[in-house]
C-alpha cells in the first residue's frame, strides 16, 4: 500500500519505491512508516501550494519549507523530524538515480532537551489498586499495567505479544523492537504471578475469536496502542494522577528510572530496553539526577 494517494503518478511511483526501501532495506516499523507518510504529505502539500515539483529537493526549498512549518506553529521536535525525513528521502532519491547529487542542507534544528515524565512507586501502586474492581476488564487492565511497568516494553511491543512469545518455563518474553530486533526480557516475581493468573483465569473469558494475542479488547480483538492509552487514562484518573503523565510510554520511562535508582547498571538496562545506543539509556541517569537536585533544592527536610 503506498504511503499516500496523490494525483502526481510519477511522484507516487517514487514514493512506492521509497516505501519498499524503508521496509525491505531499513526494516522500518509501521509507526515509522506513518511518520514518514505524514511528513512527506506535508512536503507535497507545500510544493503544490507554491507551484514546486516535490522532486525538487534543493537546500533552499527545504529550508523555506521548514521555515514555513515554524511560522505555522509547529514545534521544534516536529520540524526536526521533518528535516530528518526529507534528508533521508533525498539520500534515497540519489541512491535511486532520481537526483544526480545530494543537495546541501542546513544543519538540523536543535531539539529542545525534554526529560521524560515518570511516576512514583506510590502512583504505580495506586493505579494497580484501582484495577482491582472484581471485573474481567479490571484484571486485564492490571495485567497490562503490571507488564508494561514490570518489564519496560514499548506500547507497540506490548500490543503485539502472542502467547507463543511467552516462555513460562524459563520466565522470558520474546519481542521484536525497532528495526525488527528480537530480544528476550525476563518476567519474574509478582509480575509473573499476575500474568500467569491472567492467562489461566481471565483471558479465556475474553478470547471470543480464538486469537493468539496476549491482550484483547472488549470485543475480543487484538489490543491496539490507542486502547492501551485509554486504559492508562481511565485508571490513572481514577487514581488521581495528572493526565500529563497518563500515556503508555511513561510506564517504560518509570521502569527504567526506578531500576537505575535501585542499582542496575546502564549496560544491562540498555539490553532490557532494546536501545541500540547507550546514550539513549543515559537519559534516565540524567532524569534521576535532576529529580534528586529538585528534592535537595525544595524539600524542607533535605
Amino acid at each position: 500500500m503506498p504511503l499516500f494517494e496523490i494525483e502526481d503518478k510519477g511522484f507516487l511511483l517514487i514514493l512506492g519505491r521509497f516505501e519498499d526501501y524503508l521496509i525491505l532495506e531499513r526494516a522500518c516499523s509501521e509507526n515509522t512508516l506513518k511518520a514518514y507518510s505524514s511528513d512527506l504529505r506535508s512536503w507535497y502539500k507545500y510544493c503544490i501550494k507554491h507551484e514546486l515539483s516535490p522532486k525538487n529537493l534543493t537546500g533552499d526549498n527545504i529550508s523555506r519549507f521548514l521555515t514555513q512549518q515554524a511560522v505555522s506553529g509547529k514545534g521544534k521536535s516536529t520540524i526536526q523530524r521533518n528535516a530528518a525525513v526529507l534528508s533521508s528521502f533525498t539520500r534515497f532519491l540519489a541512491y535511486d538515480g532520481v537526483l544526480e547529487s545530494l543537495p546541501l542542507l542546513d544543519p538540523l534544528p536543535k531539539r529542545d532537551e525534554v526529560l521524560p515524565q515518570i511516576m512514583t512507586e506510590g502512583e504505580i501502586q495506586r493505579i494497580i489498586n484501582v484495577c482491582e474492581d472484581g471485573t474481567v476488564f479490571g484484571s486485564r487492565d492490571r495485567a497490562v499495567i503490571e507488564l508494561a511497568y514490570g518489564i519496560g516494553m514499548r506500547a507497540s511491543e506490548l500490543c503485539n505479544i502472542k502467547l507463543r512469545d511467552i516462555d513460562a518455563h524459563s520466565g522470558l518474553i520474546y519481542t521484536r523492537g525497532k528495526g525488527g530486533k528480537e530480544r528476550a526480557i525476563p518476567y519474574v516475581g509478582g509480575v509473573r504471578k499476575v500474568i500467569d493468573k491472567y492467562i489461566e483465569e481471565v483471558r479465556p473469558k475474553m478470547n471470543k475469536l480464538d486469537l493468539e494475542w496476549l491482550f484483547l479488547s472488549r470485543t475480543g480483538k487484538q489490543m491496539r496502542r490507542e486502547f492501551l492509552w485509554q486504559i492508562l487514562q481511565k485508571r490513572g484518573k481514577m487514581a488521581n494522577i495528572s493526565s500529563s503523565r497518563l500515556y503508555p510510554h511513561v510506564l517504560r520511562h518509570t521502569f527504567a528510572t526506578h531500576l537505575l535508582r535501585n542499582g542496575m547498571d546502564q549496560r544491562t538496562l540498555q539490553e532490557i530496553l532494546g536501545h541500540s545506543s547507550i546514550m539513549t539509556t543515559e537519559k534516565y541517569t540524567h532524569l534521576d539526577t535532576e529529580i534528586h537536585d529538585y528534592y535537595d533544592k525544595y524539600h524542607p527536610r533535605s
